[in-house]
């Protein structure tokens, strides 16, 4: 239960701040699950029961379109990922959500945490701050994908989220950015930003000709 408690206070530090009593009953409803490299968190066609804090390493959210493989989001310490139209609406996901790392994860399960924001108004804030979370950081990245060229995104990508340049796959970093491998090369050699322990791992496999997994 303590670890737990420690992992409720950080969601609570992240995302909204609780009250002690509030903290307990987050606690409660945790649930740790461990994940190795490559392993797959949520298919595509089952629904989202829950949200996941990732406490320890490094998720992605992908999906097929034409038989390539698009990365949609990434995710990492201290982050939340889940597949927010299936959880919503508690329907089949069209997303595939994956461990790129061996990883740590604490699920909120979507049963649990609605029955708490019946009764406690804590948990329905924390629950509204975590959605308001992902809106904003979906709509900033699709804004970026809109309204920014290719060194622009990078550029951002290295100034904001880091961690995903050192962590991620090459092939994935480009399908997030909407750019060929070759693209984000020449994007990365000429960025002033760019420093050399923070190339992302090289994959030789371009993202476009990879096969449908499912």
């Amino acid at each position: 239960m303590d670890k737990r408690r420690d992992i409720a206070r950080e969601i609570s530090r992240i995302y909204c701040p609780l009250t002690p009593p509030a903290i307990d009953v987050l606690a409660r409803i945790l649930v740790p699950m461990k994940f190795q490299k490559g392993d797959t968190i949520l298919e595509e066609g089952k629904v989202c029961r829950d949200l996941y804090f990732v406490e320890k390493g490094m998720v992605r959210q992908y999906y097929y379109k034409n038989k390539k493989d698009v990365t949609e989001h990434f995710s990492f310490e201290g982050r939340i990922v889940f597949c927010i139209e299936s959880f919503l609406k508690q329907e089949p996901s069209r997303l595939i959500v994956e461990a790129l790392e061996s990883t740590e994860l604490y699920a909120i399960p979507y049963d649990a945490l609605h029955t708490l924001m019946v009764r406690n108004q804590e948990m329905e804030m924390l629950y509204r701050k975590i959605l308001e979370h992902v809106a904003i950081s979906s709509q900033e990245h699709a804004d970026s994908q809109r309204f920014e060229n290719a060194a622009e995104r990078y550029d951002r990508l290295l100034k904001e989220k880091p961690e995903i340049i050192l962590r991620a796959p090459m092939v994935h970093i480009a399908s997030f950015l909407q750019m060929t491998p070759e693209t984000l090369s020449r994007v990365r050699g000429a960025s002033t930003g760019t420093a050399k322990n923070t190339s992302p791992r090289d994959q030789n496999i371009a993202w476009w000709t990879q096969t449908n997994q499912k």
